[in-house]
């Protein structure tokens, strides 16, 4: 089912939210399956169409190119899968506003370690799901009853973030 703008508008709000309270995706090189892996996301509130990662230079994600992430929400009520372009990241200022203690402990040298790599994933098409079915379609689960159509409508097919 379609949504209208405003319903989008809304649900990509929602989605950008959860990102910010569990940021962690599984990130993959496109058609390298092998690659997937769980990554933590930096995300800038006024910066919706890019997100950044922290890395290793021995990294397969080193290879940039078009990569696809997968995301499930703390509370189980958001989910994504978006794709996006890895590029290396070469901002001083968007490298010094992501540094924090969590990151640190990665890197023996710290911000001067030679084995980081910063990147930025420009963002494409994503489907998001809200798994929000509410108090009476949860009752209409554990009864056995269907629940299908209302858990359609909480999906949006190919928004652009």
């Amino acid at each position: 089912m379609k949504y209208s703008n405003g319903d989008a508008d809304a649900l990509k709000k929602k989605f950008w939210k959860a990102m910010s309270d569990s940021p962690f995706v599984f990130l993959e090189l496109n058609g390298q399956s092998d690659t997937s892996v769980p990554m933590t996301a930096q995300l800038d509130k006024d910066a919706n169409s890019a997100i950044w990662f922290f890395t290793q230079k021995n990294s397969s994600f080193a290879k940039l190119g078009k990569v696809t992430a997968s995301f499930a929400g703390k509370d189980h009520e958001m989910f994504a899968r978006f794709d996006g372009t890895l590029s290396v990241e070469t901002s001083k200022e968007r490298f010094d506003q992501f540094w924090n203690n969590f990151v640190e402990a990665w890197y023996d040298g710290g911000k001067d370690d030679p084995d980081i790599l910063f990147l930025r994933m420009d963002l494409g098409d994503a489907e998001i799901w809200s798994g929000d079915l509410g108090l009476l379609n949860t009752a209409k689960m554990a009864l056995g009853m269907n629940v299908h159509d209302e858990a359609e409508e909480r999906h949006v097919d190919k928004v652009d973030l």
